[in-house]
Order: structure tokens, then C-alpha cells, then sequence
């Protein structure tokens, strides 16, 4: 599979450094679409904070590439779904560090959860 990013310069908005705005997939054999992802533990209690959410959401999503012979390095969009918008920043600093500083393409949407205590829900779409 081959991964080829599109992040043209000219006559359209700069991407920051953390995302770009098209990613390719030539050759991929499967995709993976994973729903809505939250912060729960296996109990189904969500974390207390949002760091902690974010970290059982990433390890969640870990564990569900894994059962289809995938891992983060397969992920080729990603879409987070924020309570506050003023969470954005840490969300975006878990993914760049669950990622390792791979770029791929994101949205951020601010909504309102289904429960209060969710504070974040992540889904991605993953290529192998």
C-alpha cells in the first residue's frame, strides 16, 4: 500500500503542522472505518479527566486495529468529536503523540455528547 499526502500551498489555506489536507491510498487491500471511539475503560466507566479519556480512547483504538491485523500506522483519516472546544489543543497534541508525528488528514467538531461525562469521541478510517 502505498500513502501519498496532498498538501498543496497555492490558492488555499496553509495546513498547520499536525495534519494535511488529502491523503491518498494507492494499493490498499482493506479498510477499516472504526465508529465513534470513547474513553471508557473495559468496565464501560469513562475516564475522569480528559487526559484520561484520551488515553483509554487511543488505547481502545489500539485494541481494535489489532483484531483486524492493523495498527495506528494504518490510519489514514481521523475525525474527533469534542464536548468544548477549548479541549482542541489536547486532543490534538494525543494525536500527534499516538501517531508518532505522522500528518494525516483530521476534523475537530465541537457537539454535544450523549452523556456528560464523555468528553471526547474519536472514529478513524484505517487502510491496509
Amino acid at each position: 500500500m502505498e500513502l501519498r499526502q496532498h498538501n498543496p500551498t497555492q490558492g488555499i489555506y496553509a495546513a498547520t503542522d499536525d495534519y494535511v489536507h488529502a491523503m491518498e491510498v494507492r494499493g490498499a487491500e482493506r479498510l477499516l472505518f472504526i465508529s465513534g471511539t470513547m474513553g471508557l475503560d473495559p468496565d464501560g466507566k469513562p475516564g475522569a479527566t480528559l487526559t484520561e479519556q484520551l488515553d483509554l480512547i487511543w488505547s481502545n483504538l489500539r485494541v481494535i486495529l489489532a483484531s483486524a491485523d492493523m495498527t495506528v500506522d494504518n490510519i489514514v483519516r481521523l475525525t474527533s468529536y469534542l464536548r468544548d472546544a477549548s479541549d482542541a489543543e489536547a486532543n490534538a497534541a494525543a494525536r500527534v503523540a499516538a501517531l508518532g508525528g505522522r500528518q494525516i488528514p483530521t476534523t475537530a467538531i465541537v457537539v454535544q455528547t450523549l452523556l456528560t461525562e464523555w468528553l471526547v469521541e474519536i472514529e478513524v478510517v484505517a487502510a491496509r
